[in-house]
């Protein structure tokens, strides 16, 4: 039986953090474990409570959401964060990535996304929307992550997929989802959603995430962003 993740939740308003947390303790393994107004507050009681998840919002007072997550960091370094924000911005998400923040989900997503989120960014991934995916490989290129050996292992793995599979994998990790991917190689949706579930399991990989960190240390994703 998995263990519960334990989730603080950091907002400015509270009508949204009573939202979230019915939204959340209507699920079997989370649990809410603490509310934060503003900051400063979130950094305490993170301190405190000693949280899984962290779901911290930008726009707070008394310190904001990314003044915050780098105290975090220092503080509750064992804690993902994961930022909540009305704010579609791709200067805000290289802030949070480099402050070692561990995901990015827009408030007006589905309810569905963020349980994703926080399931994924608690195993350790790191969560961000289809559309954000180029600034996650350009932000693991600046970071020199590219630069690191492929391992013989992963060369096999990669080996172990059909011309498909591969073509599934490098529009998977550029952000493509499963309906363009269908359009583009000519595949029924359902086609698509199989071959990336096989390649997913012969990587041995969870996440969308991984998955491009996959596909970055294999060096078969740089040539597009050049």
């Amino acid at each position: 039986m998995s263990r519960t993740i334990r989730v603080l939740l950091a907002d400015d308003h509270a009508v949204l953090r009573a939202g979230l947390k019915v939204l959340l303790e209507a699920e079997s393994d989370i649990a809410v474990v603490g509310e934060a107004a503003d900051g400063l507050e979130c950094v305490n009681l993170a301190s405190e409570t000693q949280p899984d998840v962290i779901l911290l919002d930008i726009n707070m007072p008394n310190c904001n959401g990314l003044e915050a997550l780098k105290d975090l960091r220092q503080r509750v370094p064992e804690s993902h964060v994961l930022i909540l924000t009305m704010h579609d911005d791709e200067g805000y998400l290289r802030q949070v990535l480099t402050s070692g923040g561990s995901g990015y989900v827009l408030k007006q997503s589905a309810s569905e996304e963020l349980l994703s989120a926080i399931r994924a960014v608690n195993q350790g991934g790191t969560y961000l929307q289809a559309n954000h995916t180029k600034v996650l490989l350009e932000h693991a290129l600046n970071q020199g992550q590219n630069q690191s050996l492929v391992k013989d292992d992963k060369q096999l793995l990669y080996q172990s997929l059909s011309e498909r599979e591969t073509q599934v994998l490098k529009l998977v990790a550029l952000g493509y989802r499963n309906g363009e991917i269908a359009k583009s190689l000519h595949l029924s949706v359902k086609t698509v959603e199989t071959y990336k579930t096989r390649l997913m399991q012969k990587l041995e990989l969870r996440s969308r995430a991984t998955l491009v960190r996959f596909a970055l240390d294999l060096g078969i994703l740089q040539e597009d962003l050049e």
